[in-house]
């Protein structure tokens, strides 16, 4: 296998809602920001990947359009996935570990105020038996959340603790939609959106866009001081069918980190993609995360959440804080699907 690292990461400010510009106007400065930051020519990168969802834009084939942010002349070489940014970065891994390129720019964007994230989720549920139904994604995330307490391992309060460290930990975090000092108990005197979960368990709508370099072995070394080398990565998903699974347990999860070696050494902190409050909970558990890793430094997605972007951003957080000499080794994690389906986990190491 070759070493691969991150060697940059640039992110959008998230926001409720950019009327100033459109997804090409958003995502060109942060694909700027990540090639100069990697210390590599533009033209020198091997390989272009990105992570975006055409229900979002209601256009096919809309990250065509994101090109012109990347500029692609001189031709590149260039792939797409209909997925969060973050399983292009996989793809990118992968691409590397051909030996057909030693860099690739991996980049995401999501302008989710353009449409209504409750009707576009509810398009990738079963078509005969549930999207009919009308059911959104904080309904489906409220079932989990209430089988979550009714199992005993959870209370509301430990659901408000979640919201209320992540705000805090953004008020760190220049690039994070909410954020500042809130109380636990003053959270739980709010009403319910879908009960049990209430307006600040869900992920905020964001605009935003994010985007990293990876380099191989010796090119990455020469590029930046300090790489963040991922050490494992894997994905795995769930059946579509809610009825099979547990919802209180993440096993695909589990084995993705499993699989990525999450368990075989120390962590210092983990960015876990979790829309919901209550889903911290859950991926914390599947990963065997202990009282000595920090959880989400960056304030996670509960403080931004643009769509087919907040994955990739976890990994982009990790790897930032290995760049800077905060941490030797982090866990990331990124989401897709309805009640935690389908996960990927990337475990991260200075050297």
């Amino acid at each position: 296998m070759r070493d691969v690292a991150v060697i940059s990461f640039a992110q959008a400010p998230s926001v409720r809602r950019r009327l100033d510009a459109n997804e090409v106007e958003i995502l060109m400065p942060v694909v700027q920001e990540a090639v100069a930051r990697s210390g590599l020519p533009r033209r020198e990168i091997g390989f272009t990947v990105s992570g975006s969802c055409d229900y979002v834009a209601g256009q096919p084939f809309a990250f065509v359009s994101a090109l012109d942010a990347v500029g692609a002349w001189p031709p590149i070489t260039e792939s797409h996935v209909e997925m969060d940014g973050a399983w292009a970065l996989y793809e990118a891994w992968v691409k590397i570990q051909t030996g057909d390129v030693d860099s690739a720019l991996v980049y995401s964007f999501g302008k989710t105020s353009m449409g209504d994230p409750g009707a576009v989720l509810n398009l990738q549920l079963d078509p005969y038996t549930v999207a009919p139904l009308g059911i959104d994604a904080v309904s489906l995330a409220a079932l989990q959340a209430r089988a979550l307490l009714d199992s005993g391992r959870y209370t509301e309060k430990d659901l408000a603790e979640v919201v209320a460290r992540s705000r805090r930990a953004a008020k760190a975090n220049p690039n994070a939609q909410l954020r500042g000092d809130v109380d636990a108990a003053r959270l739980l005197a709010e009403p319910y959106l879908a009960s049990p979960l209430r307006r600040h368990d869900c992920c905020p709508i964001s605009d935003g866009a994010v985007a990293v370099v990876l380099a191989a072995g010796d090119l990455a070394r020469k590029a930046v001081k300090r790489p963040a080398w991922i050490r494992g990565i894997d994905h795995r998903i769930e059946t579509h069918d809610l009825g099979l699974r547990d919802l209180t347990r993440s096993p695909s999860t589990a084995l993705a980190g499993e699989k990525a070696g999450a368990r075989t050494g120390k962590l210092d902190l983990a960015e876990l993609h979790a829309p919901f409050s209550h889903q911290e909970l859950i991926l914390a558990e599947a990963l065997g995360l202990g009282d000595g890793v920090q959880l989400n430094p960056s304030g996670g997605a509960l403080a931004a959440n643009a769509l087919m972007v907040a994955g990739l951003t976890r990994i982009g957080e990790a790897a930032k804080r290995i760049h800077e000499g905060e941490a030797n080794r982090a866990l990331a994690h990124a989401t897709s699907g309805p009640c935690l389906q389908h996960n990927l986990v990337c475990v991260l190491e200075g050297e």
